[in-house]
Formats: C-alpha cells, structure tokens, sequence
C-alpha cells in the first residue's frame, strides 16, 4: 500500500491515492535522518575510497527536508551540488538493539530520497556535516510504499531526463537489516524517523534550472527542480 502526504483545505492528509493537484508532502515527519555513506562499492571507488568494513553513518538535519516537486537550492559556498539517489526506510516504531533477522518489525515502509551533497565542501572539510546540511538538501517522497521487498529493486536517477545512476539495492555493501542494527546499536530510532542506505555510482553535478528524478521500482518517482 502506499501513503501519500499532501495538502488540502490548508491541512496535511494522507491517502493511498492523493487528489489531483494536491501539492505533495514529505511523506514523513522524522525526529532524525541517519545516512549511509559509500554503501555501493562502485560509489565508494568513484570517489577514490574502498567499501568500508563496517558502515558509515551521519546525520541530516530536519531543516534539510523537502517535499516531492520542492526546488533543492544551491548555496553561494559551494560551486559543486551533486545529486545522490537512494532508497529510504521510514521507521514505524521506537527501535533500540535490533537485530537484523526483526529488522521489518520496525520498519513501515520505504521511500525515495535524494541525499542532495556539496561535493567540494565535503571534501574540504574531510567529514559530512555542512556539504549534507543545506537547507533543501534531503528531498524525499513521493509516497512511503508498506508492502516491498527492498533486496534487489532497480534504482534510477535521471537530470533532465538523462540517466546519471542506473543500479540495483542488491549491490550495498551492507544489506537494510545489517544497517538497521548496527545504527539501532548507536541510537534509538523513533516513529518517522528515515535511513538513507547509500547511493549508487554516477552521482553528478546539478545546475540551475535542472530537474532531478530518483525512481525506485514499486515505489515511484522523486522529482525536484533545481536552483
């Protein structure tokens, strides 16, 4: 089933099907979002890294989030953005120490995500925090799909109609259950909350007046405009 998020009569809503021009809204309202770096080892050797030996997480900050057709915003201190396209996971119910066999006892469903990078701050700064952080920088959405199988889904991410990543969730290095409890191992996650697995190979610069896609089998389609 999917749940979609949208704005009527000045309300939020959800609905499996929203109406006709019902501007879209995040799908979900997180207490945190916990990415995954160089989950794909392609990705991880196209930024000149090896695939890690144990996964990579950091935070985004709520004020990064933006709706489905939301324009991502390029800040005056970065002169690179890059798109990075990769499956979500919402969080259904508090989760703390859980092992990767209940993982999906957690979990309420699956999202797209765009985990939106300033590639040259990132690599000046030597961490995630500010290249991550922007204002804009996690669009999410269009839906949460409840009923998936997240191993081996085709995802696609295209600018301005052009494919830049073409890969499949089959190729983390470190499988949804394996990342749900290593990070419950860390943090509890809340209802809401949102992991970012890790992106694929291909990421690439994204310019003014660009349209960014991420399509995720049996999900959707995440698109945003680009400023």
């Amino acid at each position: 089933m999917k749940i979609y998020r949208f704005l009527q009569n000045g309300r939020a809503q959800t609905a499996d099907k929203p109406p006709a021009n019902a501007p879209l809204l995040p799908p979900t309202t997180p207490t945190k979002i916990v990415a995954v770096g160089r989950n794909y080892a392609e990705h991880a050797r196209e930024l000149g890294n090896e695939p890690p030996s144990e996964p990579i997480i950091f935070l985004k900050p709520l004020s990064a989030i933006l709706a489905p057709n939301g324009t991502i915003v390029r800040p005056a201190q970065s002169e690179r953005v890059d798109f990075e396209g990769e499956l979500a996971i919402v969080i259904s119910k508090r989760a703390h120490a859980v092992k990767a066999d209940r993982w999906r006892d957690y979990v309420l469903g699956f999202t797209c995500a765009n985990d939106v990078t300033a590639r040259d701050l990132q690599k000046k700064d030597v961490q995630f925090t500010r290249g991550k952080s922007f204002d804009t920088f996690c669009p999410i959405g269009p839906c949460i799909e409840t009923e998936l199988d997240p191993s081996n889904l085709a995802l696609t991410t295209r600018v301005n109609g052009d494919v830049r990543q073409n890969s499949r969730t089959s190729s983390m290095v470190f499988p949804c259950g394996v990342l749900f409890e290593f990070i419950t191992s860390v943090m509890t996650l809340e209802p809401g909350d949102v992991i970012l697995t890790g992106t694929p190979a291909g990421v690439g610069p994204l310019q003014k007046g660009d349209t960014v896609e991420v399509e995720i089998e049996g999900i959707g389609t995440l698109r945003n405009h680009v400023a």
